[in-house]
């Protein structure tokens, strides 16, 4: 019962972790203009994103434009490409891994070796795609607020942190938080097939010995 809780709990938690990523990588919220000192144009946002950019006027026009490079892209957005992209693949192929296992995972001793490897893989999967996720949002936040407080970037050119890299945080925690769920269950069905393997200690009772002695004593009376 407690096993198949913890099976639904990780893969709902490890399926909304993996449409966040999905979300995230393809969102343009990554970095957002900042309205401080003279860059006070309210009326039109700008966002930075992975993929493209885009202008949004007094929020009724939006328009964007693919990067025609990726050279033109700073470092930090070019590695989290790359870094999205895979944490991407992992966390679906972290969830399809884990639909597999909970379809023919069962705590039996004939069984468990093979299956019980299936649930510890995809938990293993989800942590390591949610750390490969944190990668990314982690470097483009911390040099997001290194240029705010930087004086000599231009008022122009600062940014603040957009709506992707809270989700992207989510994300991630959702990811990590699935792998937990999963290595918990291994760890408790292991636990259950190492106490079916320890038979118990049968010993003789009072009863039993009585019964022996009383048969042992009717063995000898019929040599008399």
């Amino acid at each position: 019962m407690v096993g198949g809780v913890l099976q639904i709990a990780g893969l709902l938690v490890g399926g909304i972790g993996m449409i966040g990523t999905f979300a995230v990588t393809g969102m343009p919220q990554w970095r957002v203009s900042a309205f401080i000192e003279n860059n006070i144009i309210v009326f039109e946002t700008i966002w930075e994103g992975l993929w493209m950019h885009c202008i949004r006027q007094a929020n009724i026009r939006m328009q964007c434009k693919v990067y025609d490079s990726v050279l033109a892209l700073s470092p930090d957005l070019q590695a989290s490409r790359g870094l999205m992209c895979a944490g991407s693949v992992l966390s679906f192929l972290s969830f399809v891994v884990a639909i597999i296992g909970m379809k023919c995972t069962r705590c039996v001793q004939s069984s468990w070796q093979a299956k019980g490897y299936i649930i510890l893989t995809a938990g293993l999967l989800f942590i390591l795609s949610g750390a490969v996720e944190l990668i990314p949002v982690c470097w483009v936040a911390n040099t997001i607020i290194s240029d705010f407080y930087n004086p000599m970037i231009n008022v122009a050119q600062k940014r603040e942190l957009g709506e992707a890299l809270y989700l992207g945080w989510a994300a991630a925690f959702c990811l990590i938080a699935a792998g937990a769920i999963f290595c918990c269950f291994y760890r408790c069905c292991e636990k259950t097939r190492s106490y079916g393997y320890s038979a118990p200690t049968h010993y003789p009772t009072h009863s039993q010995h009585l019964h022996s002695k009383t048969e042992s004593s009717y063995s000898k009376s019929q040599y008399v």
